[in-house]
């Protein structure tokens, strides 16, 4: 039996969760995207947290845990701005 073939998607999703940085040659030229840009933007439409980080080097990616003023961010967007609550 044949194992299934895998998407591009699933393919860079995979290489994110292994935690190293990835950059914009390899996803270019091992992945054969023609825009890394929109499959990271893709990938966080989906969710993940993915950093930027430019260099002299280049561009490259990774996987991180969001801040608590980006969580807070979210929170305000979503549900508008919190009140306190009293005891």
């Amino acid at each position: 039996m044949a194992r299934a073939k895998l998407s591009k998607t699933t393919k860079i999703r995979n290489l994110f969760a292994k935690g190293n940085d990835v950059t914009w040659k390899t996803l270019r030229n091992t992945y054969d995207l023609k825009s890394p840009a929109a499959m990271v933007g893709k990938l966080r439409n989906e969710g993940m947290m993915i950093y930027e980080n430019r260099s002299s080097k280049g561009v490259s990616y990774r996987v991180g845990t969001p801040s608590k003023a980006i969580i807070a961010a979210g929170i305000n967007a979503v549900f508008g701005k919190q009140v306190a609550y009293s005891a």
